[in-house]
């Protein structure tokens, strides 16, 4: 029975991983949503979205504090999830590194601020009142 879960979950996987790679118009759409959003709440981002250019099948957006780029950062990409659904990752931590659901970029960007705050200063409770 395990084994038969596993393989049907390794199906899946490679369904999402093909969406994810066909949907590159529908990340640079969301993403570009997401700098948006960001901007207002002090991160300055950076869209790396030409595939020949960065050498990257899926586009990437770069989100750092200005005065700590080498030390508070992100890379978030979009993933494509089960449902038809898609999902922003931060990259290098596989779908571990879930962020937000996408199609409500404004909480998405609060989901990253409050992470990225989080690593800023670890000690502070951030997003308390």
């Amino acid at each position: 029975m395990a084994r038969v879960v596993r393989r049907t979950a390794g199906r899946w996987r490679i369904v999402l991983d093909w969406r994810t790679c066909m949907g590159h118009d529908t990340a640079v759409r969301n993403l570009e949503r997401l700098r948006v959003a960001l901007i207002p709440l002090g991160w300055r981002c950076v869209g790396l979205y030409d595939r020949q250019e960065f050498r990257c099948p899926v586009p990437l957006l770069w989100v750092y504090w200005d005065s700590a780029a080498e030390k508070v950062w992100a890379v978030v990409t979009l993933r494509a999830v089960p449902g038809g659904m898609w999902a922003y990752f931060e990259t290098g931590d596989g779908r571990g590194g879930f962020v937000a659901p996408c199609g409500n970029a404004k909480g998405a960007a609060t989901a990253l601020d409050l992470i990225l705050k989080h690593r800023m200063s670890p000690t502070r409770q951030w997003g308390q009142p």
